[in-house]
């Protein structure tokens, strides 16, 4: 097998976290913003999250829910109604505290001390207080119900460590939010959208996920359960792509959300709430990239396409252009994956070495690179981005069809790749799950090496509360270690539970996490 020289400087098993932030540069799709823990998401980066957005939004929207905007704005008081959602979030709010800036006298600027609110004003961290209040004033009877509402918007949790995409202290998200006459019909629709997020992470992002209920120490707060779809990272981490809450009535009686049932009773409504957020990018990202950058599934790239000329940058480029033009319209004209494929012509100036490592880098699907000696012959040459190499010579694994067979062919190609990679990642979580494990000590072994990505283990459980809940919390905290979730569908408990040695009643998996 030939040596291959790849187009990032950091390898994944070299250091993961230094490859993550290599690929993020390196794809051009996002920046430090000067601000901490804030980032700036440049066009492809932007771009993929559009993508994301619209496929995402159009999975909401079939469900019944209609999109609004709620202030970004919130009292402190709509927090301190929920005591254990205010207490959830304190440590992560931002507050605003004056209107008005005044000179300092020193060339600087501070808050006027006559500005002072009468109220301080929470910046966004989630929206369940404000939207409860709407929904306060727009549920007065059972004719109004259910009530579905989503939001796309921005949102402020000031966290300590920060990485781009993952966590960071402003990030873009959708928080949607329900109410429902009664419990069945609000705990039905926290599974419906559990099951929304599903399909779309699979079937859009190409991210295998496990769904199942958090513990009750992972609960968002002031929710009755709490929903989760998980992610396996290629370092073997968990990633939390998802979340969908039912809140019982706990909300609705801190807003005054009730309705008049058909037989005039005043009755407060059952809620739900419901995020993903650009995290997904950052899931993307560590779930598909290989050493020479990022790999976007066709569905979510917002080129599927690329077709580069080896321009000269003079006039004899126009045949060369309107060759690679009639393959461009050819592409253009065609579906797959359920809608119009998206192809670029690139004619910007440049080496074409050069322009088709750029989008190597950023992970377009099907890269086509077009000089004068394939115009010449009728071929074009064409790089799949999943498949970049031929190992046997260490070079890029170009094919060379006709350009008529290309256009035939393409539209198939990028379904096949939406595939490939969504297989690639299924068979690595799989083999990365470990199970048969029936003793703590096991799990403190398998995890005891740093240098190691082991994955994750899943194991059998009494599901503790309270304090016997708090003990097993303090156990796998010393290892990093968290509950994911409970697997919806897996195998029935059968043996003794791992921590407090009583029959178990569920399997849980285990692991380190983003």
């Amino acid at each position: 097998m030939a040596q291959i020289r790849h187009a990032l400087t950091t390898t994944r098993d070299d250091d993961f976290a230094a490859w993550y932030q290599d690929v993020i540069a390196s794809a051009d799709m996002a920046e430090e913003s000067g601000v901490r823990g804030c980032m700036v998401i440049k066009p492809w980066g932007y771009g993929i999250w559009e993508r994301m957005q619209r496929l995402l939004d159009d999975r909401i929207k079939a469900t019944g829910h209609d999109n609004a905007y709620f202030p970004l704005f919130i009292p402190l008081s709509n927090f301190e109604r929920e005591a254990a959602h205010v207490e959830g979030f304190a440590k992560e709010m931002a507050v605003v505290t004056h209107h008005r800036l005044i000179a300092d006298g020193k060339g600087g600027l501070i808050p006027d001390p006559e500005a002072k609110l009468e109220e301080p004003l929470v910046v966004r961290p989630t929206s369940e207080t404000i939207i409860g209040d709407a929904m306060a004033r727009w549920v007065q009877s059972w004719r109004d119900l259910p009530l579905k509402l989503n939001q796309w918007a921005n949102v402020v949790r000031w966290e300590m460590r920060t990485r781009m995409f993952l966590r960071t202290s402003e990030f873009l998200w959708q928080e949607g939010h329900t109410a429902h006459a009664d419990e069945a019909e609000a705990k039905e629709h926290t599974l419906r959208m559990l099951e929304v997020y599903r399909a779309f992470a699979e079937e859009d992002l190409g991210l295998p996920v496990v769904a199942g209920e958090k513990p009750e120490n992972e609960r968002f707060p002031g929710a009755v359960e709490t929903w989760s779809i998980e992610a396996m990272m290629q370092d073997g981490k968990a990633l939390q792509a998802g979340t969908s809450h039912y809140l019982g009535e706990n909300f609705a009686r801190a807003s005054g959300i009730q309705y008049q049932d058909k037989e005039g009773t005043q009755t407060y409504c059952h809620t739900t709430s419901w995020g993903v957020s650009t995290r997904m990018v950052g899931g993307v990202i560590m779930t598909h990239g290989d050493d020479d950058g990022l790999r976007v599934p066709p569905k979510i790239a917002p080129w599927q396409v690329v077709i580069l000329p080896m321009l000269r940058d003079n006039d004899s480029d126009a045949p060369l252009i309107e060759y690679c033009e009639q393959l461009r319209a050819t592409l253009a004209g065609q579906m797959t994956l359920g809608e119009p494929i998206r192809v670029l012509l690139d004619t910007r100036p440049g080496k074409a070495a050069q322009k088709r490592w750029d989008w190597v880098r950023k992970g377009a699907p099907v890269i086509v690179e077009v000089g004068g000696r394939d115009m010449d012959n009728g071929v074009v040459s064409l790089l799949r981005r999943d498949a970049l190499w031929d190992a046997s010579s260490g070079k890029p694994a170009f094919e060379t069809p006709t350009r008529e067979a290309a256009g035939e062919t393409i539209p198939a190609t990028l379904a096949n790749i939406q595939a490939a990679l969504y297989t690639e990642a299924l068979e690595r979580r799989e083999s990365n799950i470990t199970r048969g494990v029936t003793d703590f000590a096991e799990v403190e072994a398998f995890f005891a090496d740093s240098n190691r990505y082991p994955g994750w283990v899943e194991v059998q459980w009494s599901k503790p509360t309270g304090d016997a809940l708090d003990k097993v919390v303090e156990r796998l905290k010393a290892l990093k270690l968290t509950i994911r979730n409970v697997p919806m569908g897996g195998d029935p408990a059968d043996g003794a539970c791992i921590f407090t040695g009583e029959p178990a009643v569920e399997r849980i998996l285990l692991a380190k996490a983003y």
